[in-house]
């Protein structure tokens, strides 16, 4: 009977050891796949729900970071989402609290976004260099080089910015918008021939971009 009794409690004991976990553990929140869900609501034009969306995995990041439990990931979807909701103070302030731990050129690539749109371009221009020099190949790369081509757009520095933009067209063919800005340093650098030939790649992409239509009619003219 006393060893009947010691074998049941050692399944009893089994039992609760084994489904306790498994009744009782909850997965742990992917901040990096809400801030995905996020973006792609934004892309269908459902602003609302992105923002939550982003507001959840912000709380996420957070939380991870005030409790110890961050890590880079953490660092880099928390200015990714910052950065969706214009929050562009707050990326930098976030982002150089990410770079005092170790460097991570995603946090890197996003500042210099953060940056362009407060203004600051020898800040960003810095910051998306040293995200090229460091992967020069990363995800980010093309965009890097169109910021850098947009920098150097509007400080009429058209040469540079048609490297940049000539550059960013190479690793990302297909944005209309990306051919149109070459375009346009193109014709105000007097190469009429070759803003032509920008123009009409980004009607190619997008036959109803009015912009590149207007261009192209004028370097036509030009060449006339």
């Amino acid at each position: 009977m006393a060893a009947k009794k010691i074998f049941t409690g050692c399944i009893l004991v089994t039992i609760f050891g084994v489904a306790a976990p498994i009744l009782f553990s909850q997965a742990k929140p992917d901040a990096a796949a809400i801030y995905r869900t996020g973006r792609n609501l934004e892309n269908q034009g459902r602003m609302e729900d992105a923002d939550a969306k982003y507001r959840e995995a912000i709380a996420i990041c957070l939380d991870e970071i005030n409790t110890g439990a961050g890590t880079m990931d953490s660092y880099a979807v928390l200015t990714w989402a910052l950065q969706r909701q214009k929050k562009y103070s707050d990326v930098i302030r976030r982002g150089n609290e990410a770079l005092k731990i170790r460097p991570d050129y995603r946090v890197v690539e996003t500042m210099g976004e953060a940056y362009f749109y407060l203004g600051n371009f020898e800040a960003s221009l810095n910051c998306m260099q040293r995200y090229i020099n460091n992967v020069s190949n990363g995800d980010r790369t093309s965009v890097a080089y169109f910021f850098i081509g947009e920098i150097y757009r509007f400080q009429k520095k058209y040469n540079y910015a048609d490297i940049a933009y000539t550059a960013a067209v190479q690793l990302s063919p297909n944005m209309a918008l990306w051919w149109y800005r070459l375009g346009s340093v193109r014709e105000s650098a007097g190469d009429h021939k070759s803003a032509s030939e920008a123009y009409e790649r980004a009607l190619k992409i997008d036959p109803n971009y009015s912009q590149a239509s207007s261009g192209l009619e004028r370097v036509r003219r030009e060449n006339v």
